[in-house]
Formats: structure tokens, C-alpha cells, sequence
């Protein structure tokens, strides 16, 4: 059996795999009840991406890395930058796919010569944090904006830069209330690219007991899985353009979820079609 045959049996099995998984009502609930049992124990911030700590997922992590791979992106927006650890995980994605271009072309690489990049918004950068993101050697790739996310000046900004690139992979992890990812969604989804992704995360807050949330304005309806829904229903009765001009249009790929079954993003991989 040839390599090819052998690769695609591999990744039929894996697809049907995870559509079993996708079935399993009693699996899914497992998963959310460890997701609710690790919390307790701030389980999301005991991971990091070369040497800067990440506020994630590793099963979540994992999947980026495999959609920048997919989609190539030219530019990753991301709103939310903490200690820089996304940031950080972008741009060495990003440096990954110059180098491995540079390779298959047979060509010798300058990585401050590449121009895929990361930009970051924030409304508070902290000093700290943006002295440990400059000076990390993954720097050369990252930009950072301080300011709201939401805000005319900075939403400018952001889609300014934007126009210079051709593939746009999003991220929202910001304020995780329903009317500032909503807010954020009408503002950056429409600069994802055909084929590309707007992922948002933290959509898991529906689903988890308002109990978690004692000291946070967000919780159940009111978070960012419940914005994911109001913006797909408002594209679907009044259809608007992307930045290209083409017509908007999502879809939530449930076969991610279905695969990860540990994810703080449950309908938050919006795949534009």
C-alpha cells in the first residue's frame, strides 16, 4: 500500500473516530465536568510557549498550531495579550511556516525579512509583560496595540494594518461579556480571510455553573459563546460584506469541538465560508 493510501486510511479512521466521540453525550459531559473540576485549581496557567506563560488550553493550543499550519496566515489579530504567551505561540508559528517555505523553495531565510506577523490588542499592557514579549527572540514578528479593543481609534488602527495582508487568522480573548465580543465580532470578523478562522474563546462560560464567576461581570448568558450566536443569527438576517468585499459568512466547525472534547472554545471555531 503506497504512503498516500496509507496516510488517507489514517486520517479516515481519525475522522470517524472523532464523529463517534461527537455522539457520545455521556463523553461530552465528562469532559465538562474534568473542565469544571480542574478550575479549582487555575489549572489554564500552569502552561507556557517558550518561556512566556500561556492562559490556555494546551488541547486548545494544539489546535492553533494546526490551523496556522492549514490556513498559512499572512497576519494573526489577537485581542487580549496577558503575559504574551499567545502572542508568542503565533509568531513562532509564523516564523515555523517562513522556515519550512524557505526550505521547500531552496532558498536561504532572513527572519526579520519575513513578513508575517502578530498583532496584539490590549487594553492594559502591562510594563512587565511588554518588556518580556520585546525581548523575546520571537519579537521580531509581533506588534502590540494598547488600547480597547471596542474602541473607534483602535478598531482604525487594526484594520489599517490589515489591509496589507492577504490571509487574516483571528483571535478573540479579551472582556469575555456578551456585548464586548459582540462588539469585537462586528468589529474583526469581518477582516477574516475565505477559508480562514475568527476564533473566539472562553465560549465555555455558558456552560459552566455561574458559581466560577463570582468576582466577574460575565456568566452564563451574558459571555462570549452567547455573542457567537446573536452575531451568526444578525449575518444571517442582514448580510454584510467582509474587509475583501465579499459576502460574510461563518460557520462553527463542530468537528473541532468534537475533537478537542476539552476546550474553553465550544462553538467559539468560526470558519469562514
Amino acid at each position: 500500500m503506497s504512503n498516500a493510501k496509507l496516510l488517507r486510511q489514517f486520517h479516515d479512521e481519525c475522522q470517524e473516530n472523532i464523529k463517534k466521540m461527537g455522539l457520545d453525550k455521556g463523553l461530552a459531559k465528562r469532559s465538562l465536568d474534568w473542565n469544571i473540576a480542574t478550575a479549582d485549581y487555575k489549572y489554564t496557567y500552569n502552561f507556557s510557549v517558550l518561556g512566556r506563560p500561556i492562559i490556555q488550553f494546551p488541547q486548545d493550543m494544539v489546535q492553533l498550531q494546526e490551523l496556522i499550519w492549514e490556513i498559512k496566515p499572512d497576519l494573526i489579530i489577537e485581542t487580549g495579550i496577558a503575559h504574551g504567551g499567545s502572542l508568542i505561540l503565533s509568531a513562532s508559528m509564523l516564523a515555523m511556516l517562513d522556515y519550512c517555505e524557505a526550505v521547500e523553495e531552496g532558498r536561504s531565510l532572513d527572519p526579520r525579512k519575513a513578513k508575517r506577523r502578530v498583532l496584539g490588542v490590549d487594553i492594559d499592557i502591562r510594563e512587565h509583560n511588554r518588556e518580556a514579549i520585546e525581548s523575546h527572540p520571537m519579537s521580531h514578528k509581533i506588534d502590540m496595540i494598547e488600547g480597547s479593543s471596542i474602541d473607534a481609534g483602535t478598531i482604525s488602527k487594526v484594520h489599517e494594518i490589515a489591509k496589507k495582508y492577504k490571509k487574516v487568522l483571528v483571535i478573540l480573548d479579551s472582556n469575555h461579556t456578551h456585548d464586548h465580543v459582540l462588539e469585537e465580532l462586528r468589529a474583526y470578523a469581518p477582516l477574516t480571510s475565505k477559508g480562514s478562522y475568527c476564533v473566539v474563546f472562553d465560549t465555555v462560560v455558558e456552560d459552566l455553573p455561574d458559581s466560577m464567576f463570582p468576582d466577574r461581570p460575565w456568566g452564563k448568558g451574558d459571555n462570549p459563546k452567547t455573542a457567537v450566536w446573536q452575531y451568526l443569527r444578525e449575518l444571517a438576517e442582514e448580510p454584510s460584506k467582509g474587509a475583501d468585499g465579499e459576502v460574510l459568512k461563518f460557520e462553527i466547525n463542530k468537528q473541532i469541538e468534537n475533537k478537542l472534547l476539552i476546550t474553553v472554545a465550544p462553538d467559539g471555531y468560526l470558519r469562514r465560508i
